[in-house]
């Protein structure tokens, strides 16, 4: 039998306690070995469902171990990619949290060190690795809507509590950084295609956007999308083509904002959904993560397309602030 990747988590986020901590301990291939927080009661959340977790408290500490294959890092944004160089100079693999880089610049730097360590990196985009998103991409590339003429995405929910790191200055949060990754890396990844002229309007508080309207042109096809952390949760995706429209309807939050569903329209008065009940794409994300490190199995969400949704991010602020 294969022994399984072994996980240290840098950092006792909530999110990595609700939600990746779970993923880490029950995706095949995986085992969670260690925890670096200097928060007992942060510590003791964790143990709720692993046991027999190490606590570390340093983070470098961690970095250090030999019994650790790979580094989580789920860190505040402003803070991964010092983390993810680390880790990797530590010799670890290292799955970090969206948005790996607060600039498309900075995963220049992450490249070349994955490069000449060998090492696996990557941004934790998991819905590249839902079923949704693949059935949507191979259905585009077969042309099942015809000529792709517009996308339209939209990524909105409420936070207006001041004390949350996506609402203070000099944390990298707002809502492009925090949820733009989405609206523009999905598609990115569904079409395989590149933006050119942008533009967009962008509610500044401080550093960070709390509303952004964006629409680029690609090379076939408009795009427009609205980002918010003011507005009413809501979250969907439409692929508008000349012969037909492919619409995702959780496409983000798939099982928690809603069940995943891929409405399918092609001809007057025929409409098809696909549905995807119970799929976990956080575990899913963690097996082919630890696929890639034992197998060598190409990763569906690399450094090189983490860079061009940042690309997209920068310069909705360059020509939104401006």
């Amino acid at each position: 039998m294969t022994d399984p990747i072994r996980w240290g988590i840098v950092g006792a986020s909530n999110f990595a306690r609700k939600s990746m901590g779970p993923a880490l301990h029950a995706a095949r291939g995986s085992r969670v070995t260690a925890l670096a927080t200097r928060s007992s009661d942060k510590a003791a959340a964790f143990a709720d469902f692993l046991p027999d977790l190490r606590i570390e408290e340093d983070y470098d500490a961690l970095l250090r171990a030999d019994d650790i294959d790979a580094i989580y890092v789920p860190l505040p944004n402003h803070l991964h990619v010092e983390w993810v160089l680390k880790a990797l100079e530590a010799g670890k693999h290292v799955l970090c949290e969206k948005p790996i880089a607060l600039h498309a610049s900075e995963v220049d730097r992450l490249i070349a060190a994955r490069d000449s360590s060998g090492l696996l990196a990557a941004e934790a985009f998991m819905i590249v690795h839902h079923p949704q998103w693949q059935r949507a991409r191979q259905l585009l590339s077969e042309g099942t809507v015809g000529r792709l003429r517009h996308v339209e995405t939209t990524f909105t929910f409420f936070n207006d509590d001041p004390a949350n790191i996506r609402n203070r200055e000099g944390m990298g949060g707002g809502g492009l950084r925090d949820i733009g990754v989405y609206a523009f890396g999905s598609v990115l990844y569904a079409t395989d295609a590149r933006p050119g002229d942008m533009n967009a309007k962008l509610t500044m508080e401080g550093d960070w956007d709390s509303f952004a309207e964006v629409t680029a042109a690609f090379p076939d096809f408009t795009f427009h999308t609205v980002v918010s952390t003011r507005m009413a949760p809501r979250q969907r995706v439409v692929f508008h083509g000349d012969k037909g429209v492919l619409e995702l309807t959780a496409p983000f939050n798939a099982g928690t904002f809603d069940q995943a569903e891929l409405v399918i329209e092609t001809a007057m008065n025929t409409r098809t959904i696909e549905r995807w009940p119970g799929v976990n794409q956080y575990v899913l994300q963690v097996e082919a993560f630890c696929d890639s490190v034992r197998n060598g199995t190409p990763y569906a969400w690399t450094l090189e397309q983490t860079r061009g949704s940042l690309e997209m991010i920068d310069r909705s602020f360059e020509v939104g602030k401006g």
